[in-house]
């Protein structure tokens, strides 16, 4: 198996190196526009493999497509972070435009790849991706709920004082302040988390999970990089290994909740084809109107891309 990681910035250079060294490919390729930062990223990582006892080859290449080729699942980190004075239509012009180069040359060596998209803005980025790989919407989706999810587990468990092995959690939406958590589906060991936690408790964790990324940025002056690395590389595992995880993910909805032509973020099984199936939760009144306040953000950032006509 063959995996590619596209960006080998902090995001994409973890998501090889827990690729790496658990054993999911045979070999990764971690792809950069930058001249030897990918080969360096790449020849770093393959030196721990004497230490952390793995196989996985890493190899670099500075935008060259060729050593991509045959890949089986394909992620999709690259883009610019916001900048000052960088209105978000500019930031979404500006990323949209690489997603979508890097979409049509990983589908020029790769067509029968599956697409992991990190790139943000996400929802709409994987958007993008969708547009110009011209494959099933199973094939390319975005990394986003894993990482909202595991934060909120994080919370949970710092909170409860608890093992985060024991937490499961199913979070909707859109990556960003309209996520929605859904504590109804939470539990701990099988108990629902509200028998665990008093309400305002939850509903601080549940506010805290939506601002994660704020939190991090404002701690460390950039992006998070350890969770969201690892998170998309669970989701190669799920793929390569056809374990068909239930995770929550950014997918193609047609009719699924009541949202037609957008991505979104939803529970769906994860295996070897991709999307194997998304799963739709039967949401009460409140539930439901989190989630079209969510539908509505995201579809505003999507009306954005369709302007650009890219």
């Amino acid at each position: 198996m063959k995996v590619t990681v596209v960006g080998a910035g902090n995001v994409g250079a973890t998501c090889a190196n827990v690729l790496a060294t658990r054993e999911v490919a045979n070999e990764v390729v971690l792809l950069d526009i930058k001249d030897g930062f990918a080969e360096g990223k790449a020849l770093d990582i393959w030196e721990t493999a004497p230490i952390n006892l793995y196989d996985t080859r890493t190899v670099g290449s500075t935008n060259d497509y060729s050593k991509t080729a045959g890949s089986d699942v394909v992620v999709i980190t690259s883009g610019l972070p916001r900048k000052p004075g960088m209105s978000r239509d500019d930031l979404i012009a500006t990323n949209a435009g690489i997603v979508k180069t890097v979409t049509e040359n990983v589908m020029k060596h790769s067509p029968d790849a599956i697409l992991v998209i990190v790139s943000n803005p996400l929802d709409v980025m994987t958007y993008c991706a969708y547009l110009n790989a011209n494959i099933d919407s199973k094939r390319v989706f975005g990394m986003a709920g894993i990482l909202d999810t595991a934060r909120y587990r994080a919370f949970l468990a710092e909170e409860l004082n608890v093992s985060p092995k024991d937490i499961q959690a199913v979070l909707m939406g859109g990556h960003g302040d309209t996520m929605v958590p859904l504590p109804r589906y939470t539990t701990v060991g099988g108990i629902p988390v509200t028998e665990m936690i008093d309400a305002d408790k939850l509903d601080a964790i549940v506010e805290r999970t939506k601002k994660g990324g704020g939190e991090i940025v404002n701690l460390l002056g950039t992006s998070a990089w350890y969770a969201p690395g690892a998170a998309a590389a669970q989701m190669v595992e799920a793929i390569v290994r056809d374990q068909r995880r239930v995770f929550p993910c950014c997918a193609w909805l047609q009719g699924e909740y009541g949202v037609n032509d957008l991505y979104l973020g939803v529970p769906v099984i994860l295996g070897k084809n991709g999307i194997e199936k998304i799963i739709e939760l039967d949401l009460n009144d409140d539930e439901k109107e989190l989630l079209r306040t969510s539908e509505a953000a995201v579809r505003d950032v999507k009306g954005v891309l369709d302007r650009l006509s890219l």
